[in-house]
């Protein structure tokens, strides 16, 4: 069975849309999610699955957790491949000095179309940096996420699709349990 790597989004964000992950594992495993397997507490969980559609994975964690908890996040998945992938395209990672806890990938739900990835790459940010690679955003935050030029949010309206962000300590480390998870088949 291949393992997903599943990110939801705006969860335990504030006070709304909260939920335990041992209550999230449970759910996975009610959902016939096999192994399942939470990081942190911002919805992010690791599992084995042998659905082939992510349209109706997704469908079917939505309404999961929609049934258990009252609201329905968006949900983006990545296997183990195409998140190392992602960590492997990181075009941050030949620089030197690049602090990893002002690095976001946000993670999005389709790829965007190329006039909107366009209109993303004019937007003044200097000095944090933003590069659209396929489904992934990478953005460096010089100053901190706490005050940036440009929020991501405003990105991810431009490029017409939903997504989650995580920041790159968080994907570094899911992509280790993820592989960690294969090893053990």
């Amino acid at each position: 069975m291949p393992v997903m790597i599943c990110m939801l989004r705006g969860v335990n964000v504030g006070p709304h849309n909260r939920m335990k992950m041992d209550a999230l594992r449970q759910l996975c495993e009610s959902l016939e999610l096999r192994d399942a397997q939470t990081y942190i507490q911002s919805g992010n969980v690791i599992f084995r699955t042998s659905e082939r559609s992510i349209p109706r994975l997704s469908k079917r964690v939505q309404e999961g957790i929609e049934r258990r908890f009252g609201f329905r996040p968006d949900v983006v998945f990545r296997t183990t491949g195409e998140l190392r992938g992602i960590v492997e395209r990181n075009p941050f990672s030949t620089r030197r000095g690049i602090d990893p806890s002002k690095l976001l990938v946000v993670f999005l739900a389709d790829e965007p179309a190329a006039p909107a990835v366009a209109a993303v790459s004019k937007i003044e940010c200097e000095p944090d940096e933003v590069h659209v690679l396929g489904r992934e955003v990478y953005i460096y935050y010089r100053g901190g996420m706490a005050r940036p030029k440009v929020v991501w949010t405003t990105i991810m309206k431009k490029l017409e699709t939903t997504g989650t962000g995580r920041n790159w300590n968080s994907v570094v480390e899911m992509l280790a349990l993820a592989e960690k998870f294969e090893a053990s088949r």
